[in-house]
Formats: C-alpha cells, structure tokens, sequence
C-alpha cells in the first residue's frame, strides 16, 4: 500500500467511474448508504454526478482516499443547512473499499471531513448509522456521541428492515452564532 492521501473529489471521469464502483461495490456488499442490491452502475453514477455538482456548489465536500492512483474510500460532509443551522454539518456516505477495509482509512477520511468542516465555520456534527453492521463502533472512536436509536427506519441492501443510530459531535471552537 502506497502512502494515502485524502482529498476533496471533483467531477473527472476517472474520479467519476471509481465512486460509481466504490458504491457499486459497497452496496453489494451489505453496506446502509441509501441504496438496494443490486445498484445499476447508471444510478451511482448518477447520484455521483449530481454528488458532485452539489460540491462543486459548496452545498456539499466530497472526500477521497487514494492508494496511489486507486480511489480506496470516500465520506461526505453535507454543509447545506437551513438557515437556523449555519453551524452545523452532517457525515454522509462512508464508504471504504471491501478490500481496505480495517486498516484506518475510515478514521482518516472521518479525521479530514471534521478539519473540512472546521474550517467551513462548523462546530457540530450529525450522523446516522445502521444499528446492524454500521460505523457505531468506528464513530464512537472518534468521540461522536449516541442520541439515540430509531428501530426500523431503512430497508437493509438486501432486505429487511433495520434501525438506524443518531450521532453527533462538538467540533472546533464554539463562537455565539
């Protein structure tokens, strides 16, 4: 394994095509991102595409984890928010390649989408997990607090109802907003 690096994605083709794989693959593989088994490789390129297009709007900050010139993982942090919410972010679509998978980079690309939001004025974080086989563990690491527990909020990938975990976090310094 090469030294990873983490970055904020754009829309290249190249980017685009290894995403559309990442989620392909990690929704095959039982992950809780918003979508069924099997995914059409056209709908995660899709929800790339428009992924992308919110970032590039600043809505939105799409980070990836490279291994060289393999896109091994991604996570992105949700900056849209109503106008009561200007400090406040949300941690959406972790996702590690299955074969990356147990060596940190969830925790680095988690590390660099708290530094992004930091540095975007944000002092808390929000996240939801599946209360089977999600990041509770992972989160609860790096010091996000459980809310609480909503039983049967999504379909699993490959059916079956599952519970969803809220998270949140105190991050950066706390300014009168």
């Amino acid at each position: 394994m090469h030294s990873i690096e983490i970055e904020a994605l754009g829309a290249r083709p190249d980017t685009l095509s290894m995403l559309t794989d990442l989620l392909v693959e990690t929704v095959a593989a039982g992950g809780s991102v918003s979508f069924m088994h099997p995914l059409a490789p056209e709908a995660a390129t899709a929800f790339w595409e428009r992924s992308l297009a919110a970032a590039a709007k600043g809505e939105r900050a799409v980070l990836g984890a490279w291994d060289g010139k393999a896109l091994i993982g991604t996570v992105t942090l949700l900056l849209d928010c109503p106008p009561n919410q200007p400090h406040r972010a949300e941690i959406a679509k972790l996702m590690t390649s299955v074969e990356h998978r147990g060596r940190g980079i969830g925790t680095r690309l988690m590390r660099a989408a708290e530094r992004v939001a930091v540095e975007k004025g944000r002092t808390l974080l929000v996240l939801d997990t599946a209360t089977e086989e999600g990041a509770a563990g992972l989160y609860e690491k790096l010091g996000f607090t459980l809310a609480g527990e909503i039983p049967d909020y999504a379909l699993k990938p490959h059916g079956g109802l599952t519970g969803t975990l809220i998270y949140w976090k105190r991050i950066g310094t706390r300014v009168g907003v």
